[in-house]
C-alpha cells in the first residue's frame, strides 16, 4: 500500500467520523428549529440513500441496482434489512436526540458492539474473556456515570431519550448482524443506498416528505438540513466505506470511534448543553470500550480462538 493511498484513507475515514458525529449535533439544533422528527428522517434516508445509488451508478457496477431483487430471497432480506435494520437505526437514533441530544444518542447507540457480545454468547457462538468482561463493564460504569452524573436519585437525562438510545444500540447490532450475508453479495452502496430508501419510504406512509410547516423554514435551517442529509449521512457513510479500500477494518474502526467524541464536543461547546464531571467519566469509559474493541481480537469463537466476534460478522 502505497503512502498517498494509505494518507487518503486516513483523511476520507476521519473526516466520515467527524461529519457523522456533527450531523447528529446538527440534527439537535433542527429538532430546537421545529422541524418534526419523522419528516427529517423520512427525507434523510430517501435523498441519503437515491444519492448513493447514483454514486454505485456512476462508479461501480452499476448492474447491481436492479440486480438484487431478481432474488425472491435476496430481496425479502433487503426488505427486513431496510425496515427493521436501517429505518430502526435511523429512527431510533433521530428520536434519542430529539428528546435529549446528540452526544448521549451516540454514545448509547455505541453500546450495539457489547449487545453484539452478549447476543453471540447467548447463542454460543462465543467464549467470555477477560478482555469481554473489561468491555461490558466498561460499557455499564460509562452509562451509569453518563446517565445520572453520579447520582442514583434522578436521572440526568431524560427517561425517553435513553429508552430511545437504548434500542438505537439495539437497532445497530441487529443492522450490522443482518447485513453480513447481503454485503457478501453486493456492494455496500448497493445493500445501504436500497435500505434507505426502503426505510424512507415506509416512513412516508407515517410523514410523506411533501408535509412540513414553510414557516419554520428559515436560511440556516435550509444550511442545517443540507449539512444533515449531505454530509453527515451520505458523505459519512461514503468516506467510511471508501476508507476500507486503503486501510485495515481495525483501523477504520478505530479511527471511527471520533464520532462520538465529535458528538459530545459539540453538543456541549455548540449548542451549550449542560455536560457534568460524572457525564465526562461515563463519555471516558464508554470511548474506552470503544477503542478497546477497535485495537484488536477481544473475544475467542469456538471455531477460531483467535477471531473477534466483532470480527466475524463483519
Amino acid at each position: 500500500m502505497n503512502a498517498p493511498t494509505r494518507k487518503t484513507g486516513l483523511i476520507l475515514v476521519i473526516t466520515g467520523a467527524i461529519f457523522w458525529g456533527i450531523g447528529g449535533t446538527v440534527a439537535k439544533k433542527l429538532f430546537q428549529q421545529g422541524i418534526d422528527v419523522n419528516w427529517l428522517v423520512t427525507n434523510r434516508l430517501l435523498l441519503a440513500g437515491f444519492l448513493l445509488l447514483i454514486i454505485q451508478y456512476a462508479g461501480k457496477d452499476r448492474s447491481q441496482i436492479l440486480g438484487v431483487w431478481k432474488n425472491k430471497k435476496t430481496a425479502l432480506s433487503l426488505l427486513v434489512f431496510g425496515l427493521l435494520g436501517m429505518l430502526a437505526v435511523q429512527y431510533t437514533y433521530m428520536a434519542s436526540i430529539q428528546y435529549g441530544n446528540a452526544a448521549v444518542a451516540t454514545l448509547l447507540q455505541y453500546l450495539a458492539p457489547v449487545m453484539i457480545i452478549i447476543f453471540l454468547l447467548l447463542r454460543k457462538q462465543t467464549i467470555f474473556t477477560r478482555k469481554d468482561m473489561v468491555t461490558v463493564s466498561l460499557a455499564l460504569v460509562g452509562c451509569f456515570f453518563l446517565l445520572t452524573n453520579g447520582s442514583i436519585s434522578q436521572l440526568s437525562v431524560p427517561l425517553p431519550a435513553i429508552v430511545w438510545g437504548i434500542l438505537s444500540g439495539v437497532s445497530l447490532a441487529f443492522y450490522t448482524l443482518y447485513a453480513v450475508p447481503l454485503l457478501k453479495q453486493y456492494d455496500s452502496l448497493v445493500i445501504v443506498g436500497w435500505a434507505m430508501i426502503i426505510g424512507g419510504f415506509a416512513l412516508s406512509f407515517i410523514h410523506p416528505p411533501w408535509q412540513m410547516e414553510i414557516d419554520y423554514f428559515t436560511f440556516e435551517t435550509f444550511l442545517n438540513l443540507v449539512f444533515v442529509i449531505i454530509f453527515g449521512t451520505m458523505i459519512a457513510f461514503w468516506f467510511y466505506i471508501e476508507s476500507l479500500q486503503s486501510l485495515t477494518p481495525k483501523e477504520s474502526s478505530l479511527l471511527g470511534s471520533i464520532e462520538p467524541l465529535a458528538a459530545v464536543l459539540t453538543t456541549v461547546f455548540w449548542l451549550k448543553e449542560p455536560f457534568g464531571f460524572y457525564q465526562w467519566m461515563g463519555t471516558a469509559c464508554i470511548i474506552g470500550m470503544i477503542f478497546l474493541l477497535a485495537v484488536g481480537k477481544h473475544s475467542s469463537t469456538k471455531e477460531d480462538q483467535n477471531e473477534s466476534p466483532l470480527e466475524s460478522v463483519n
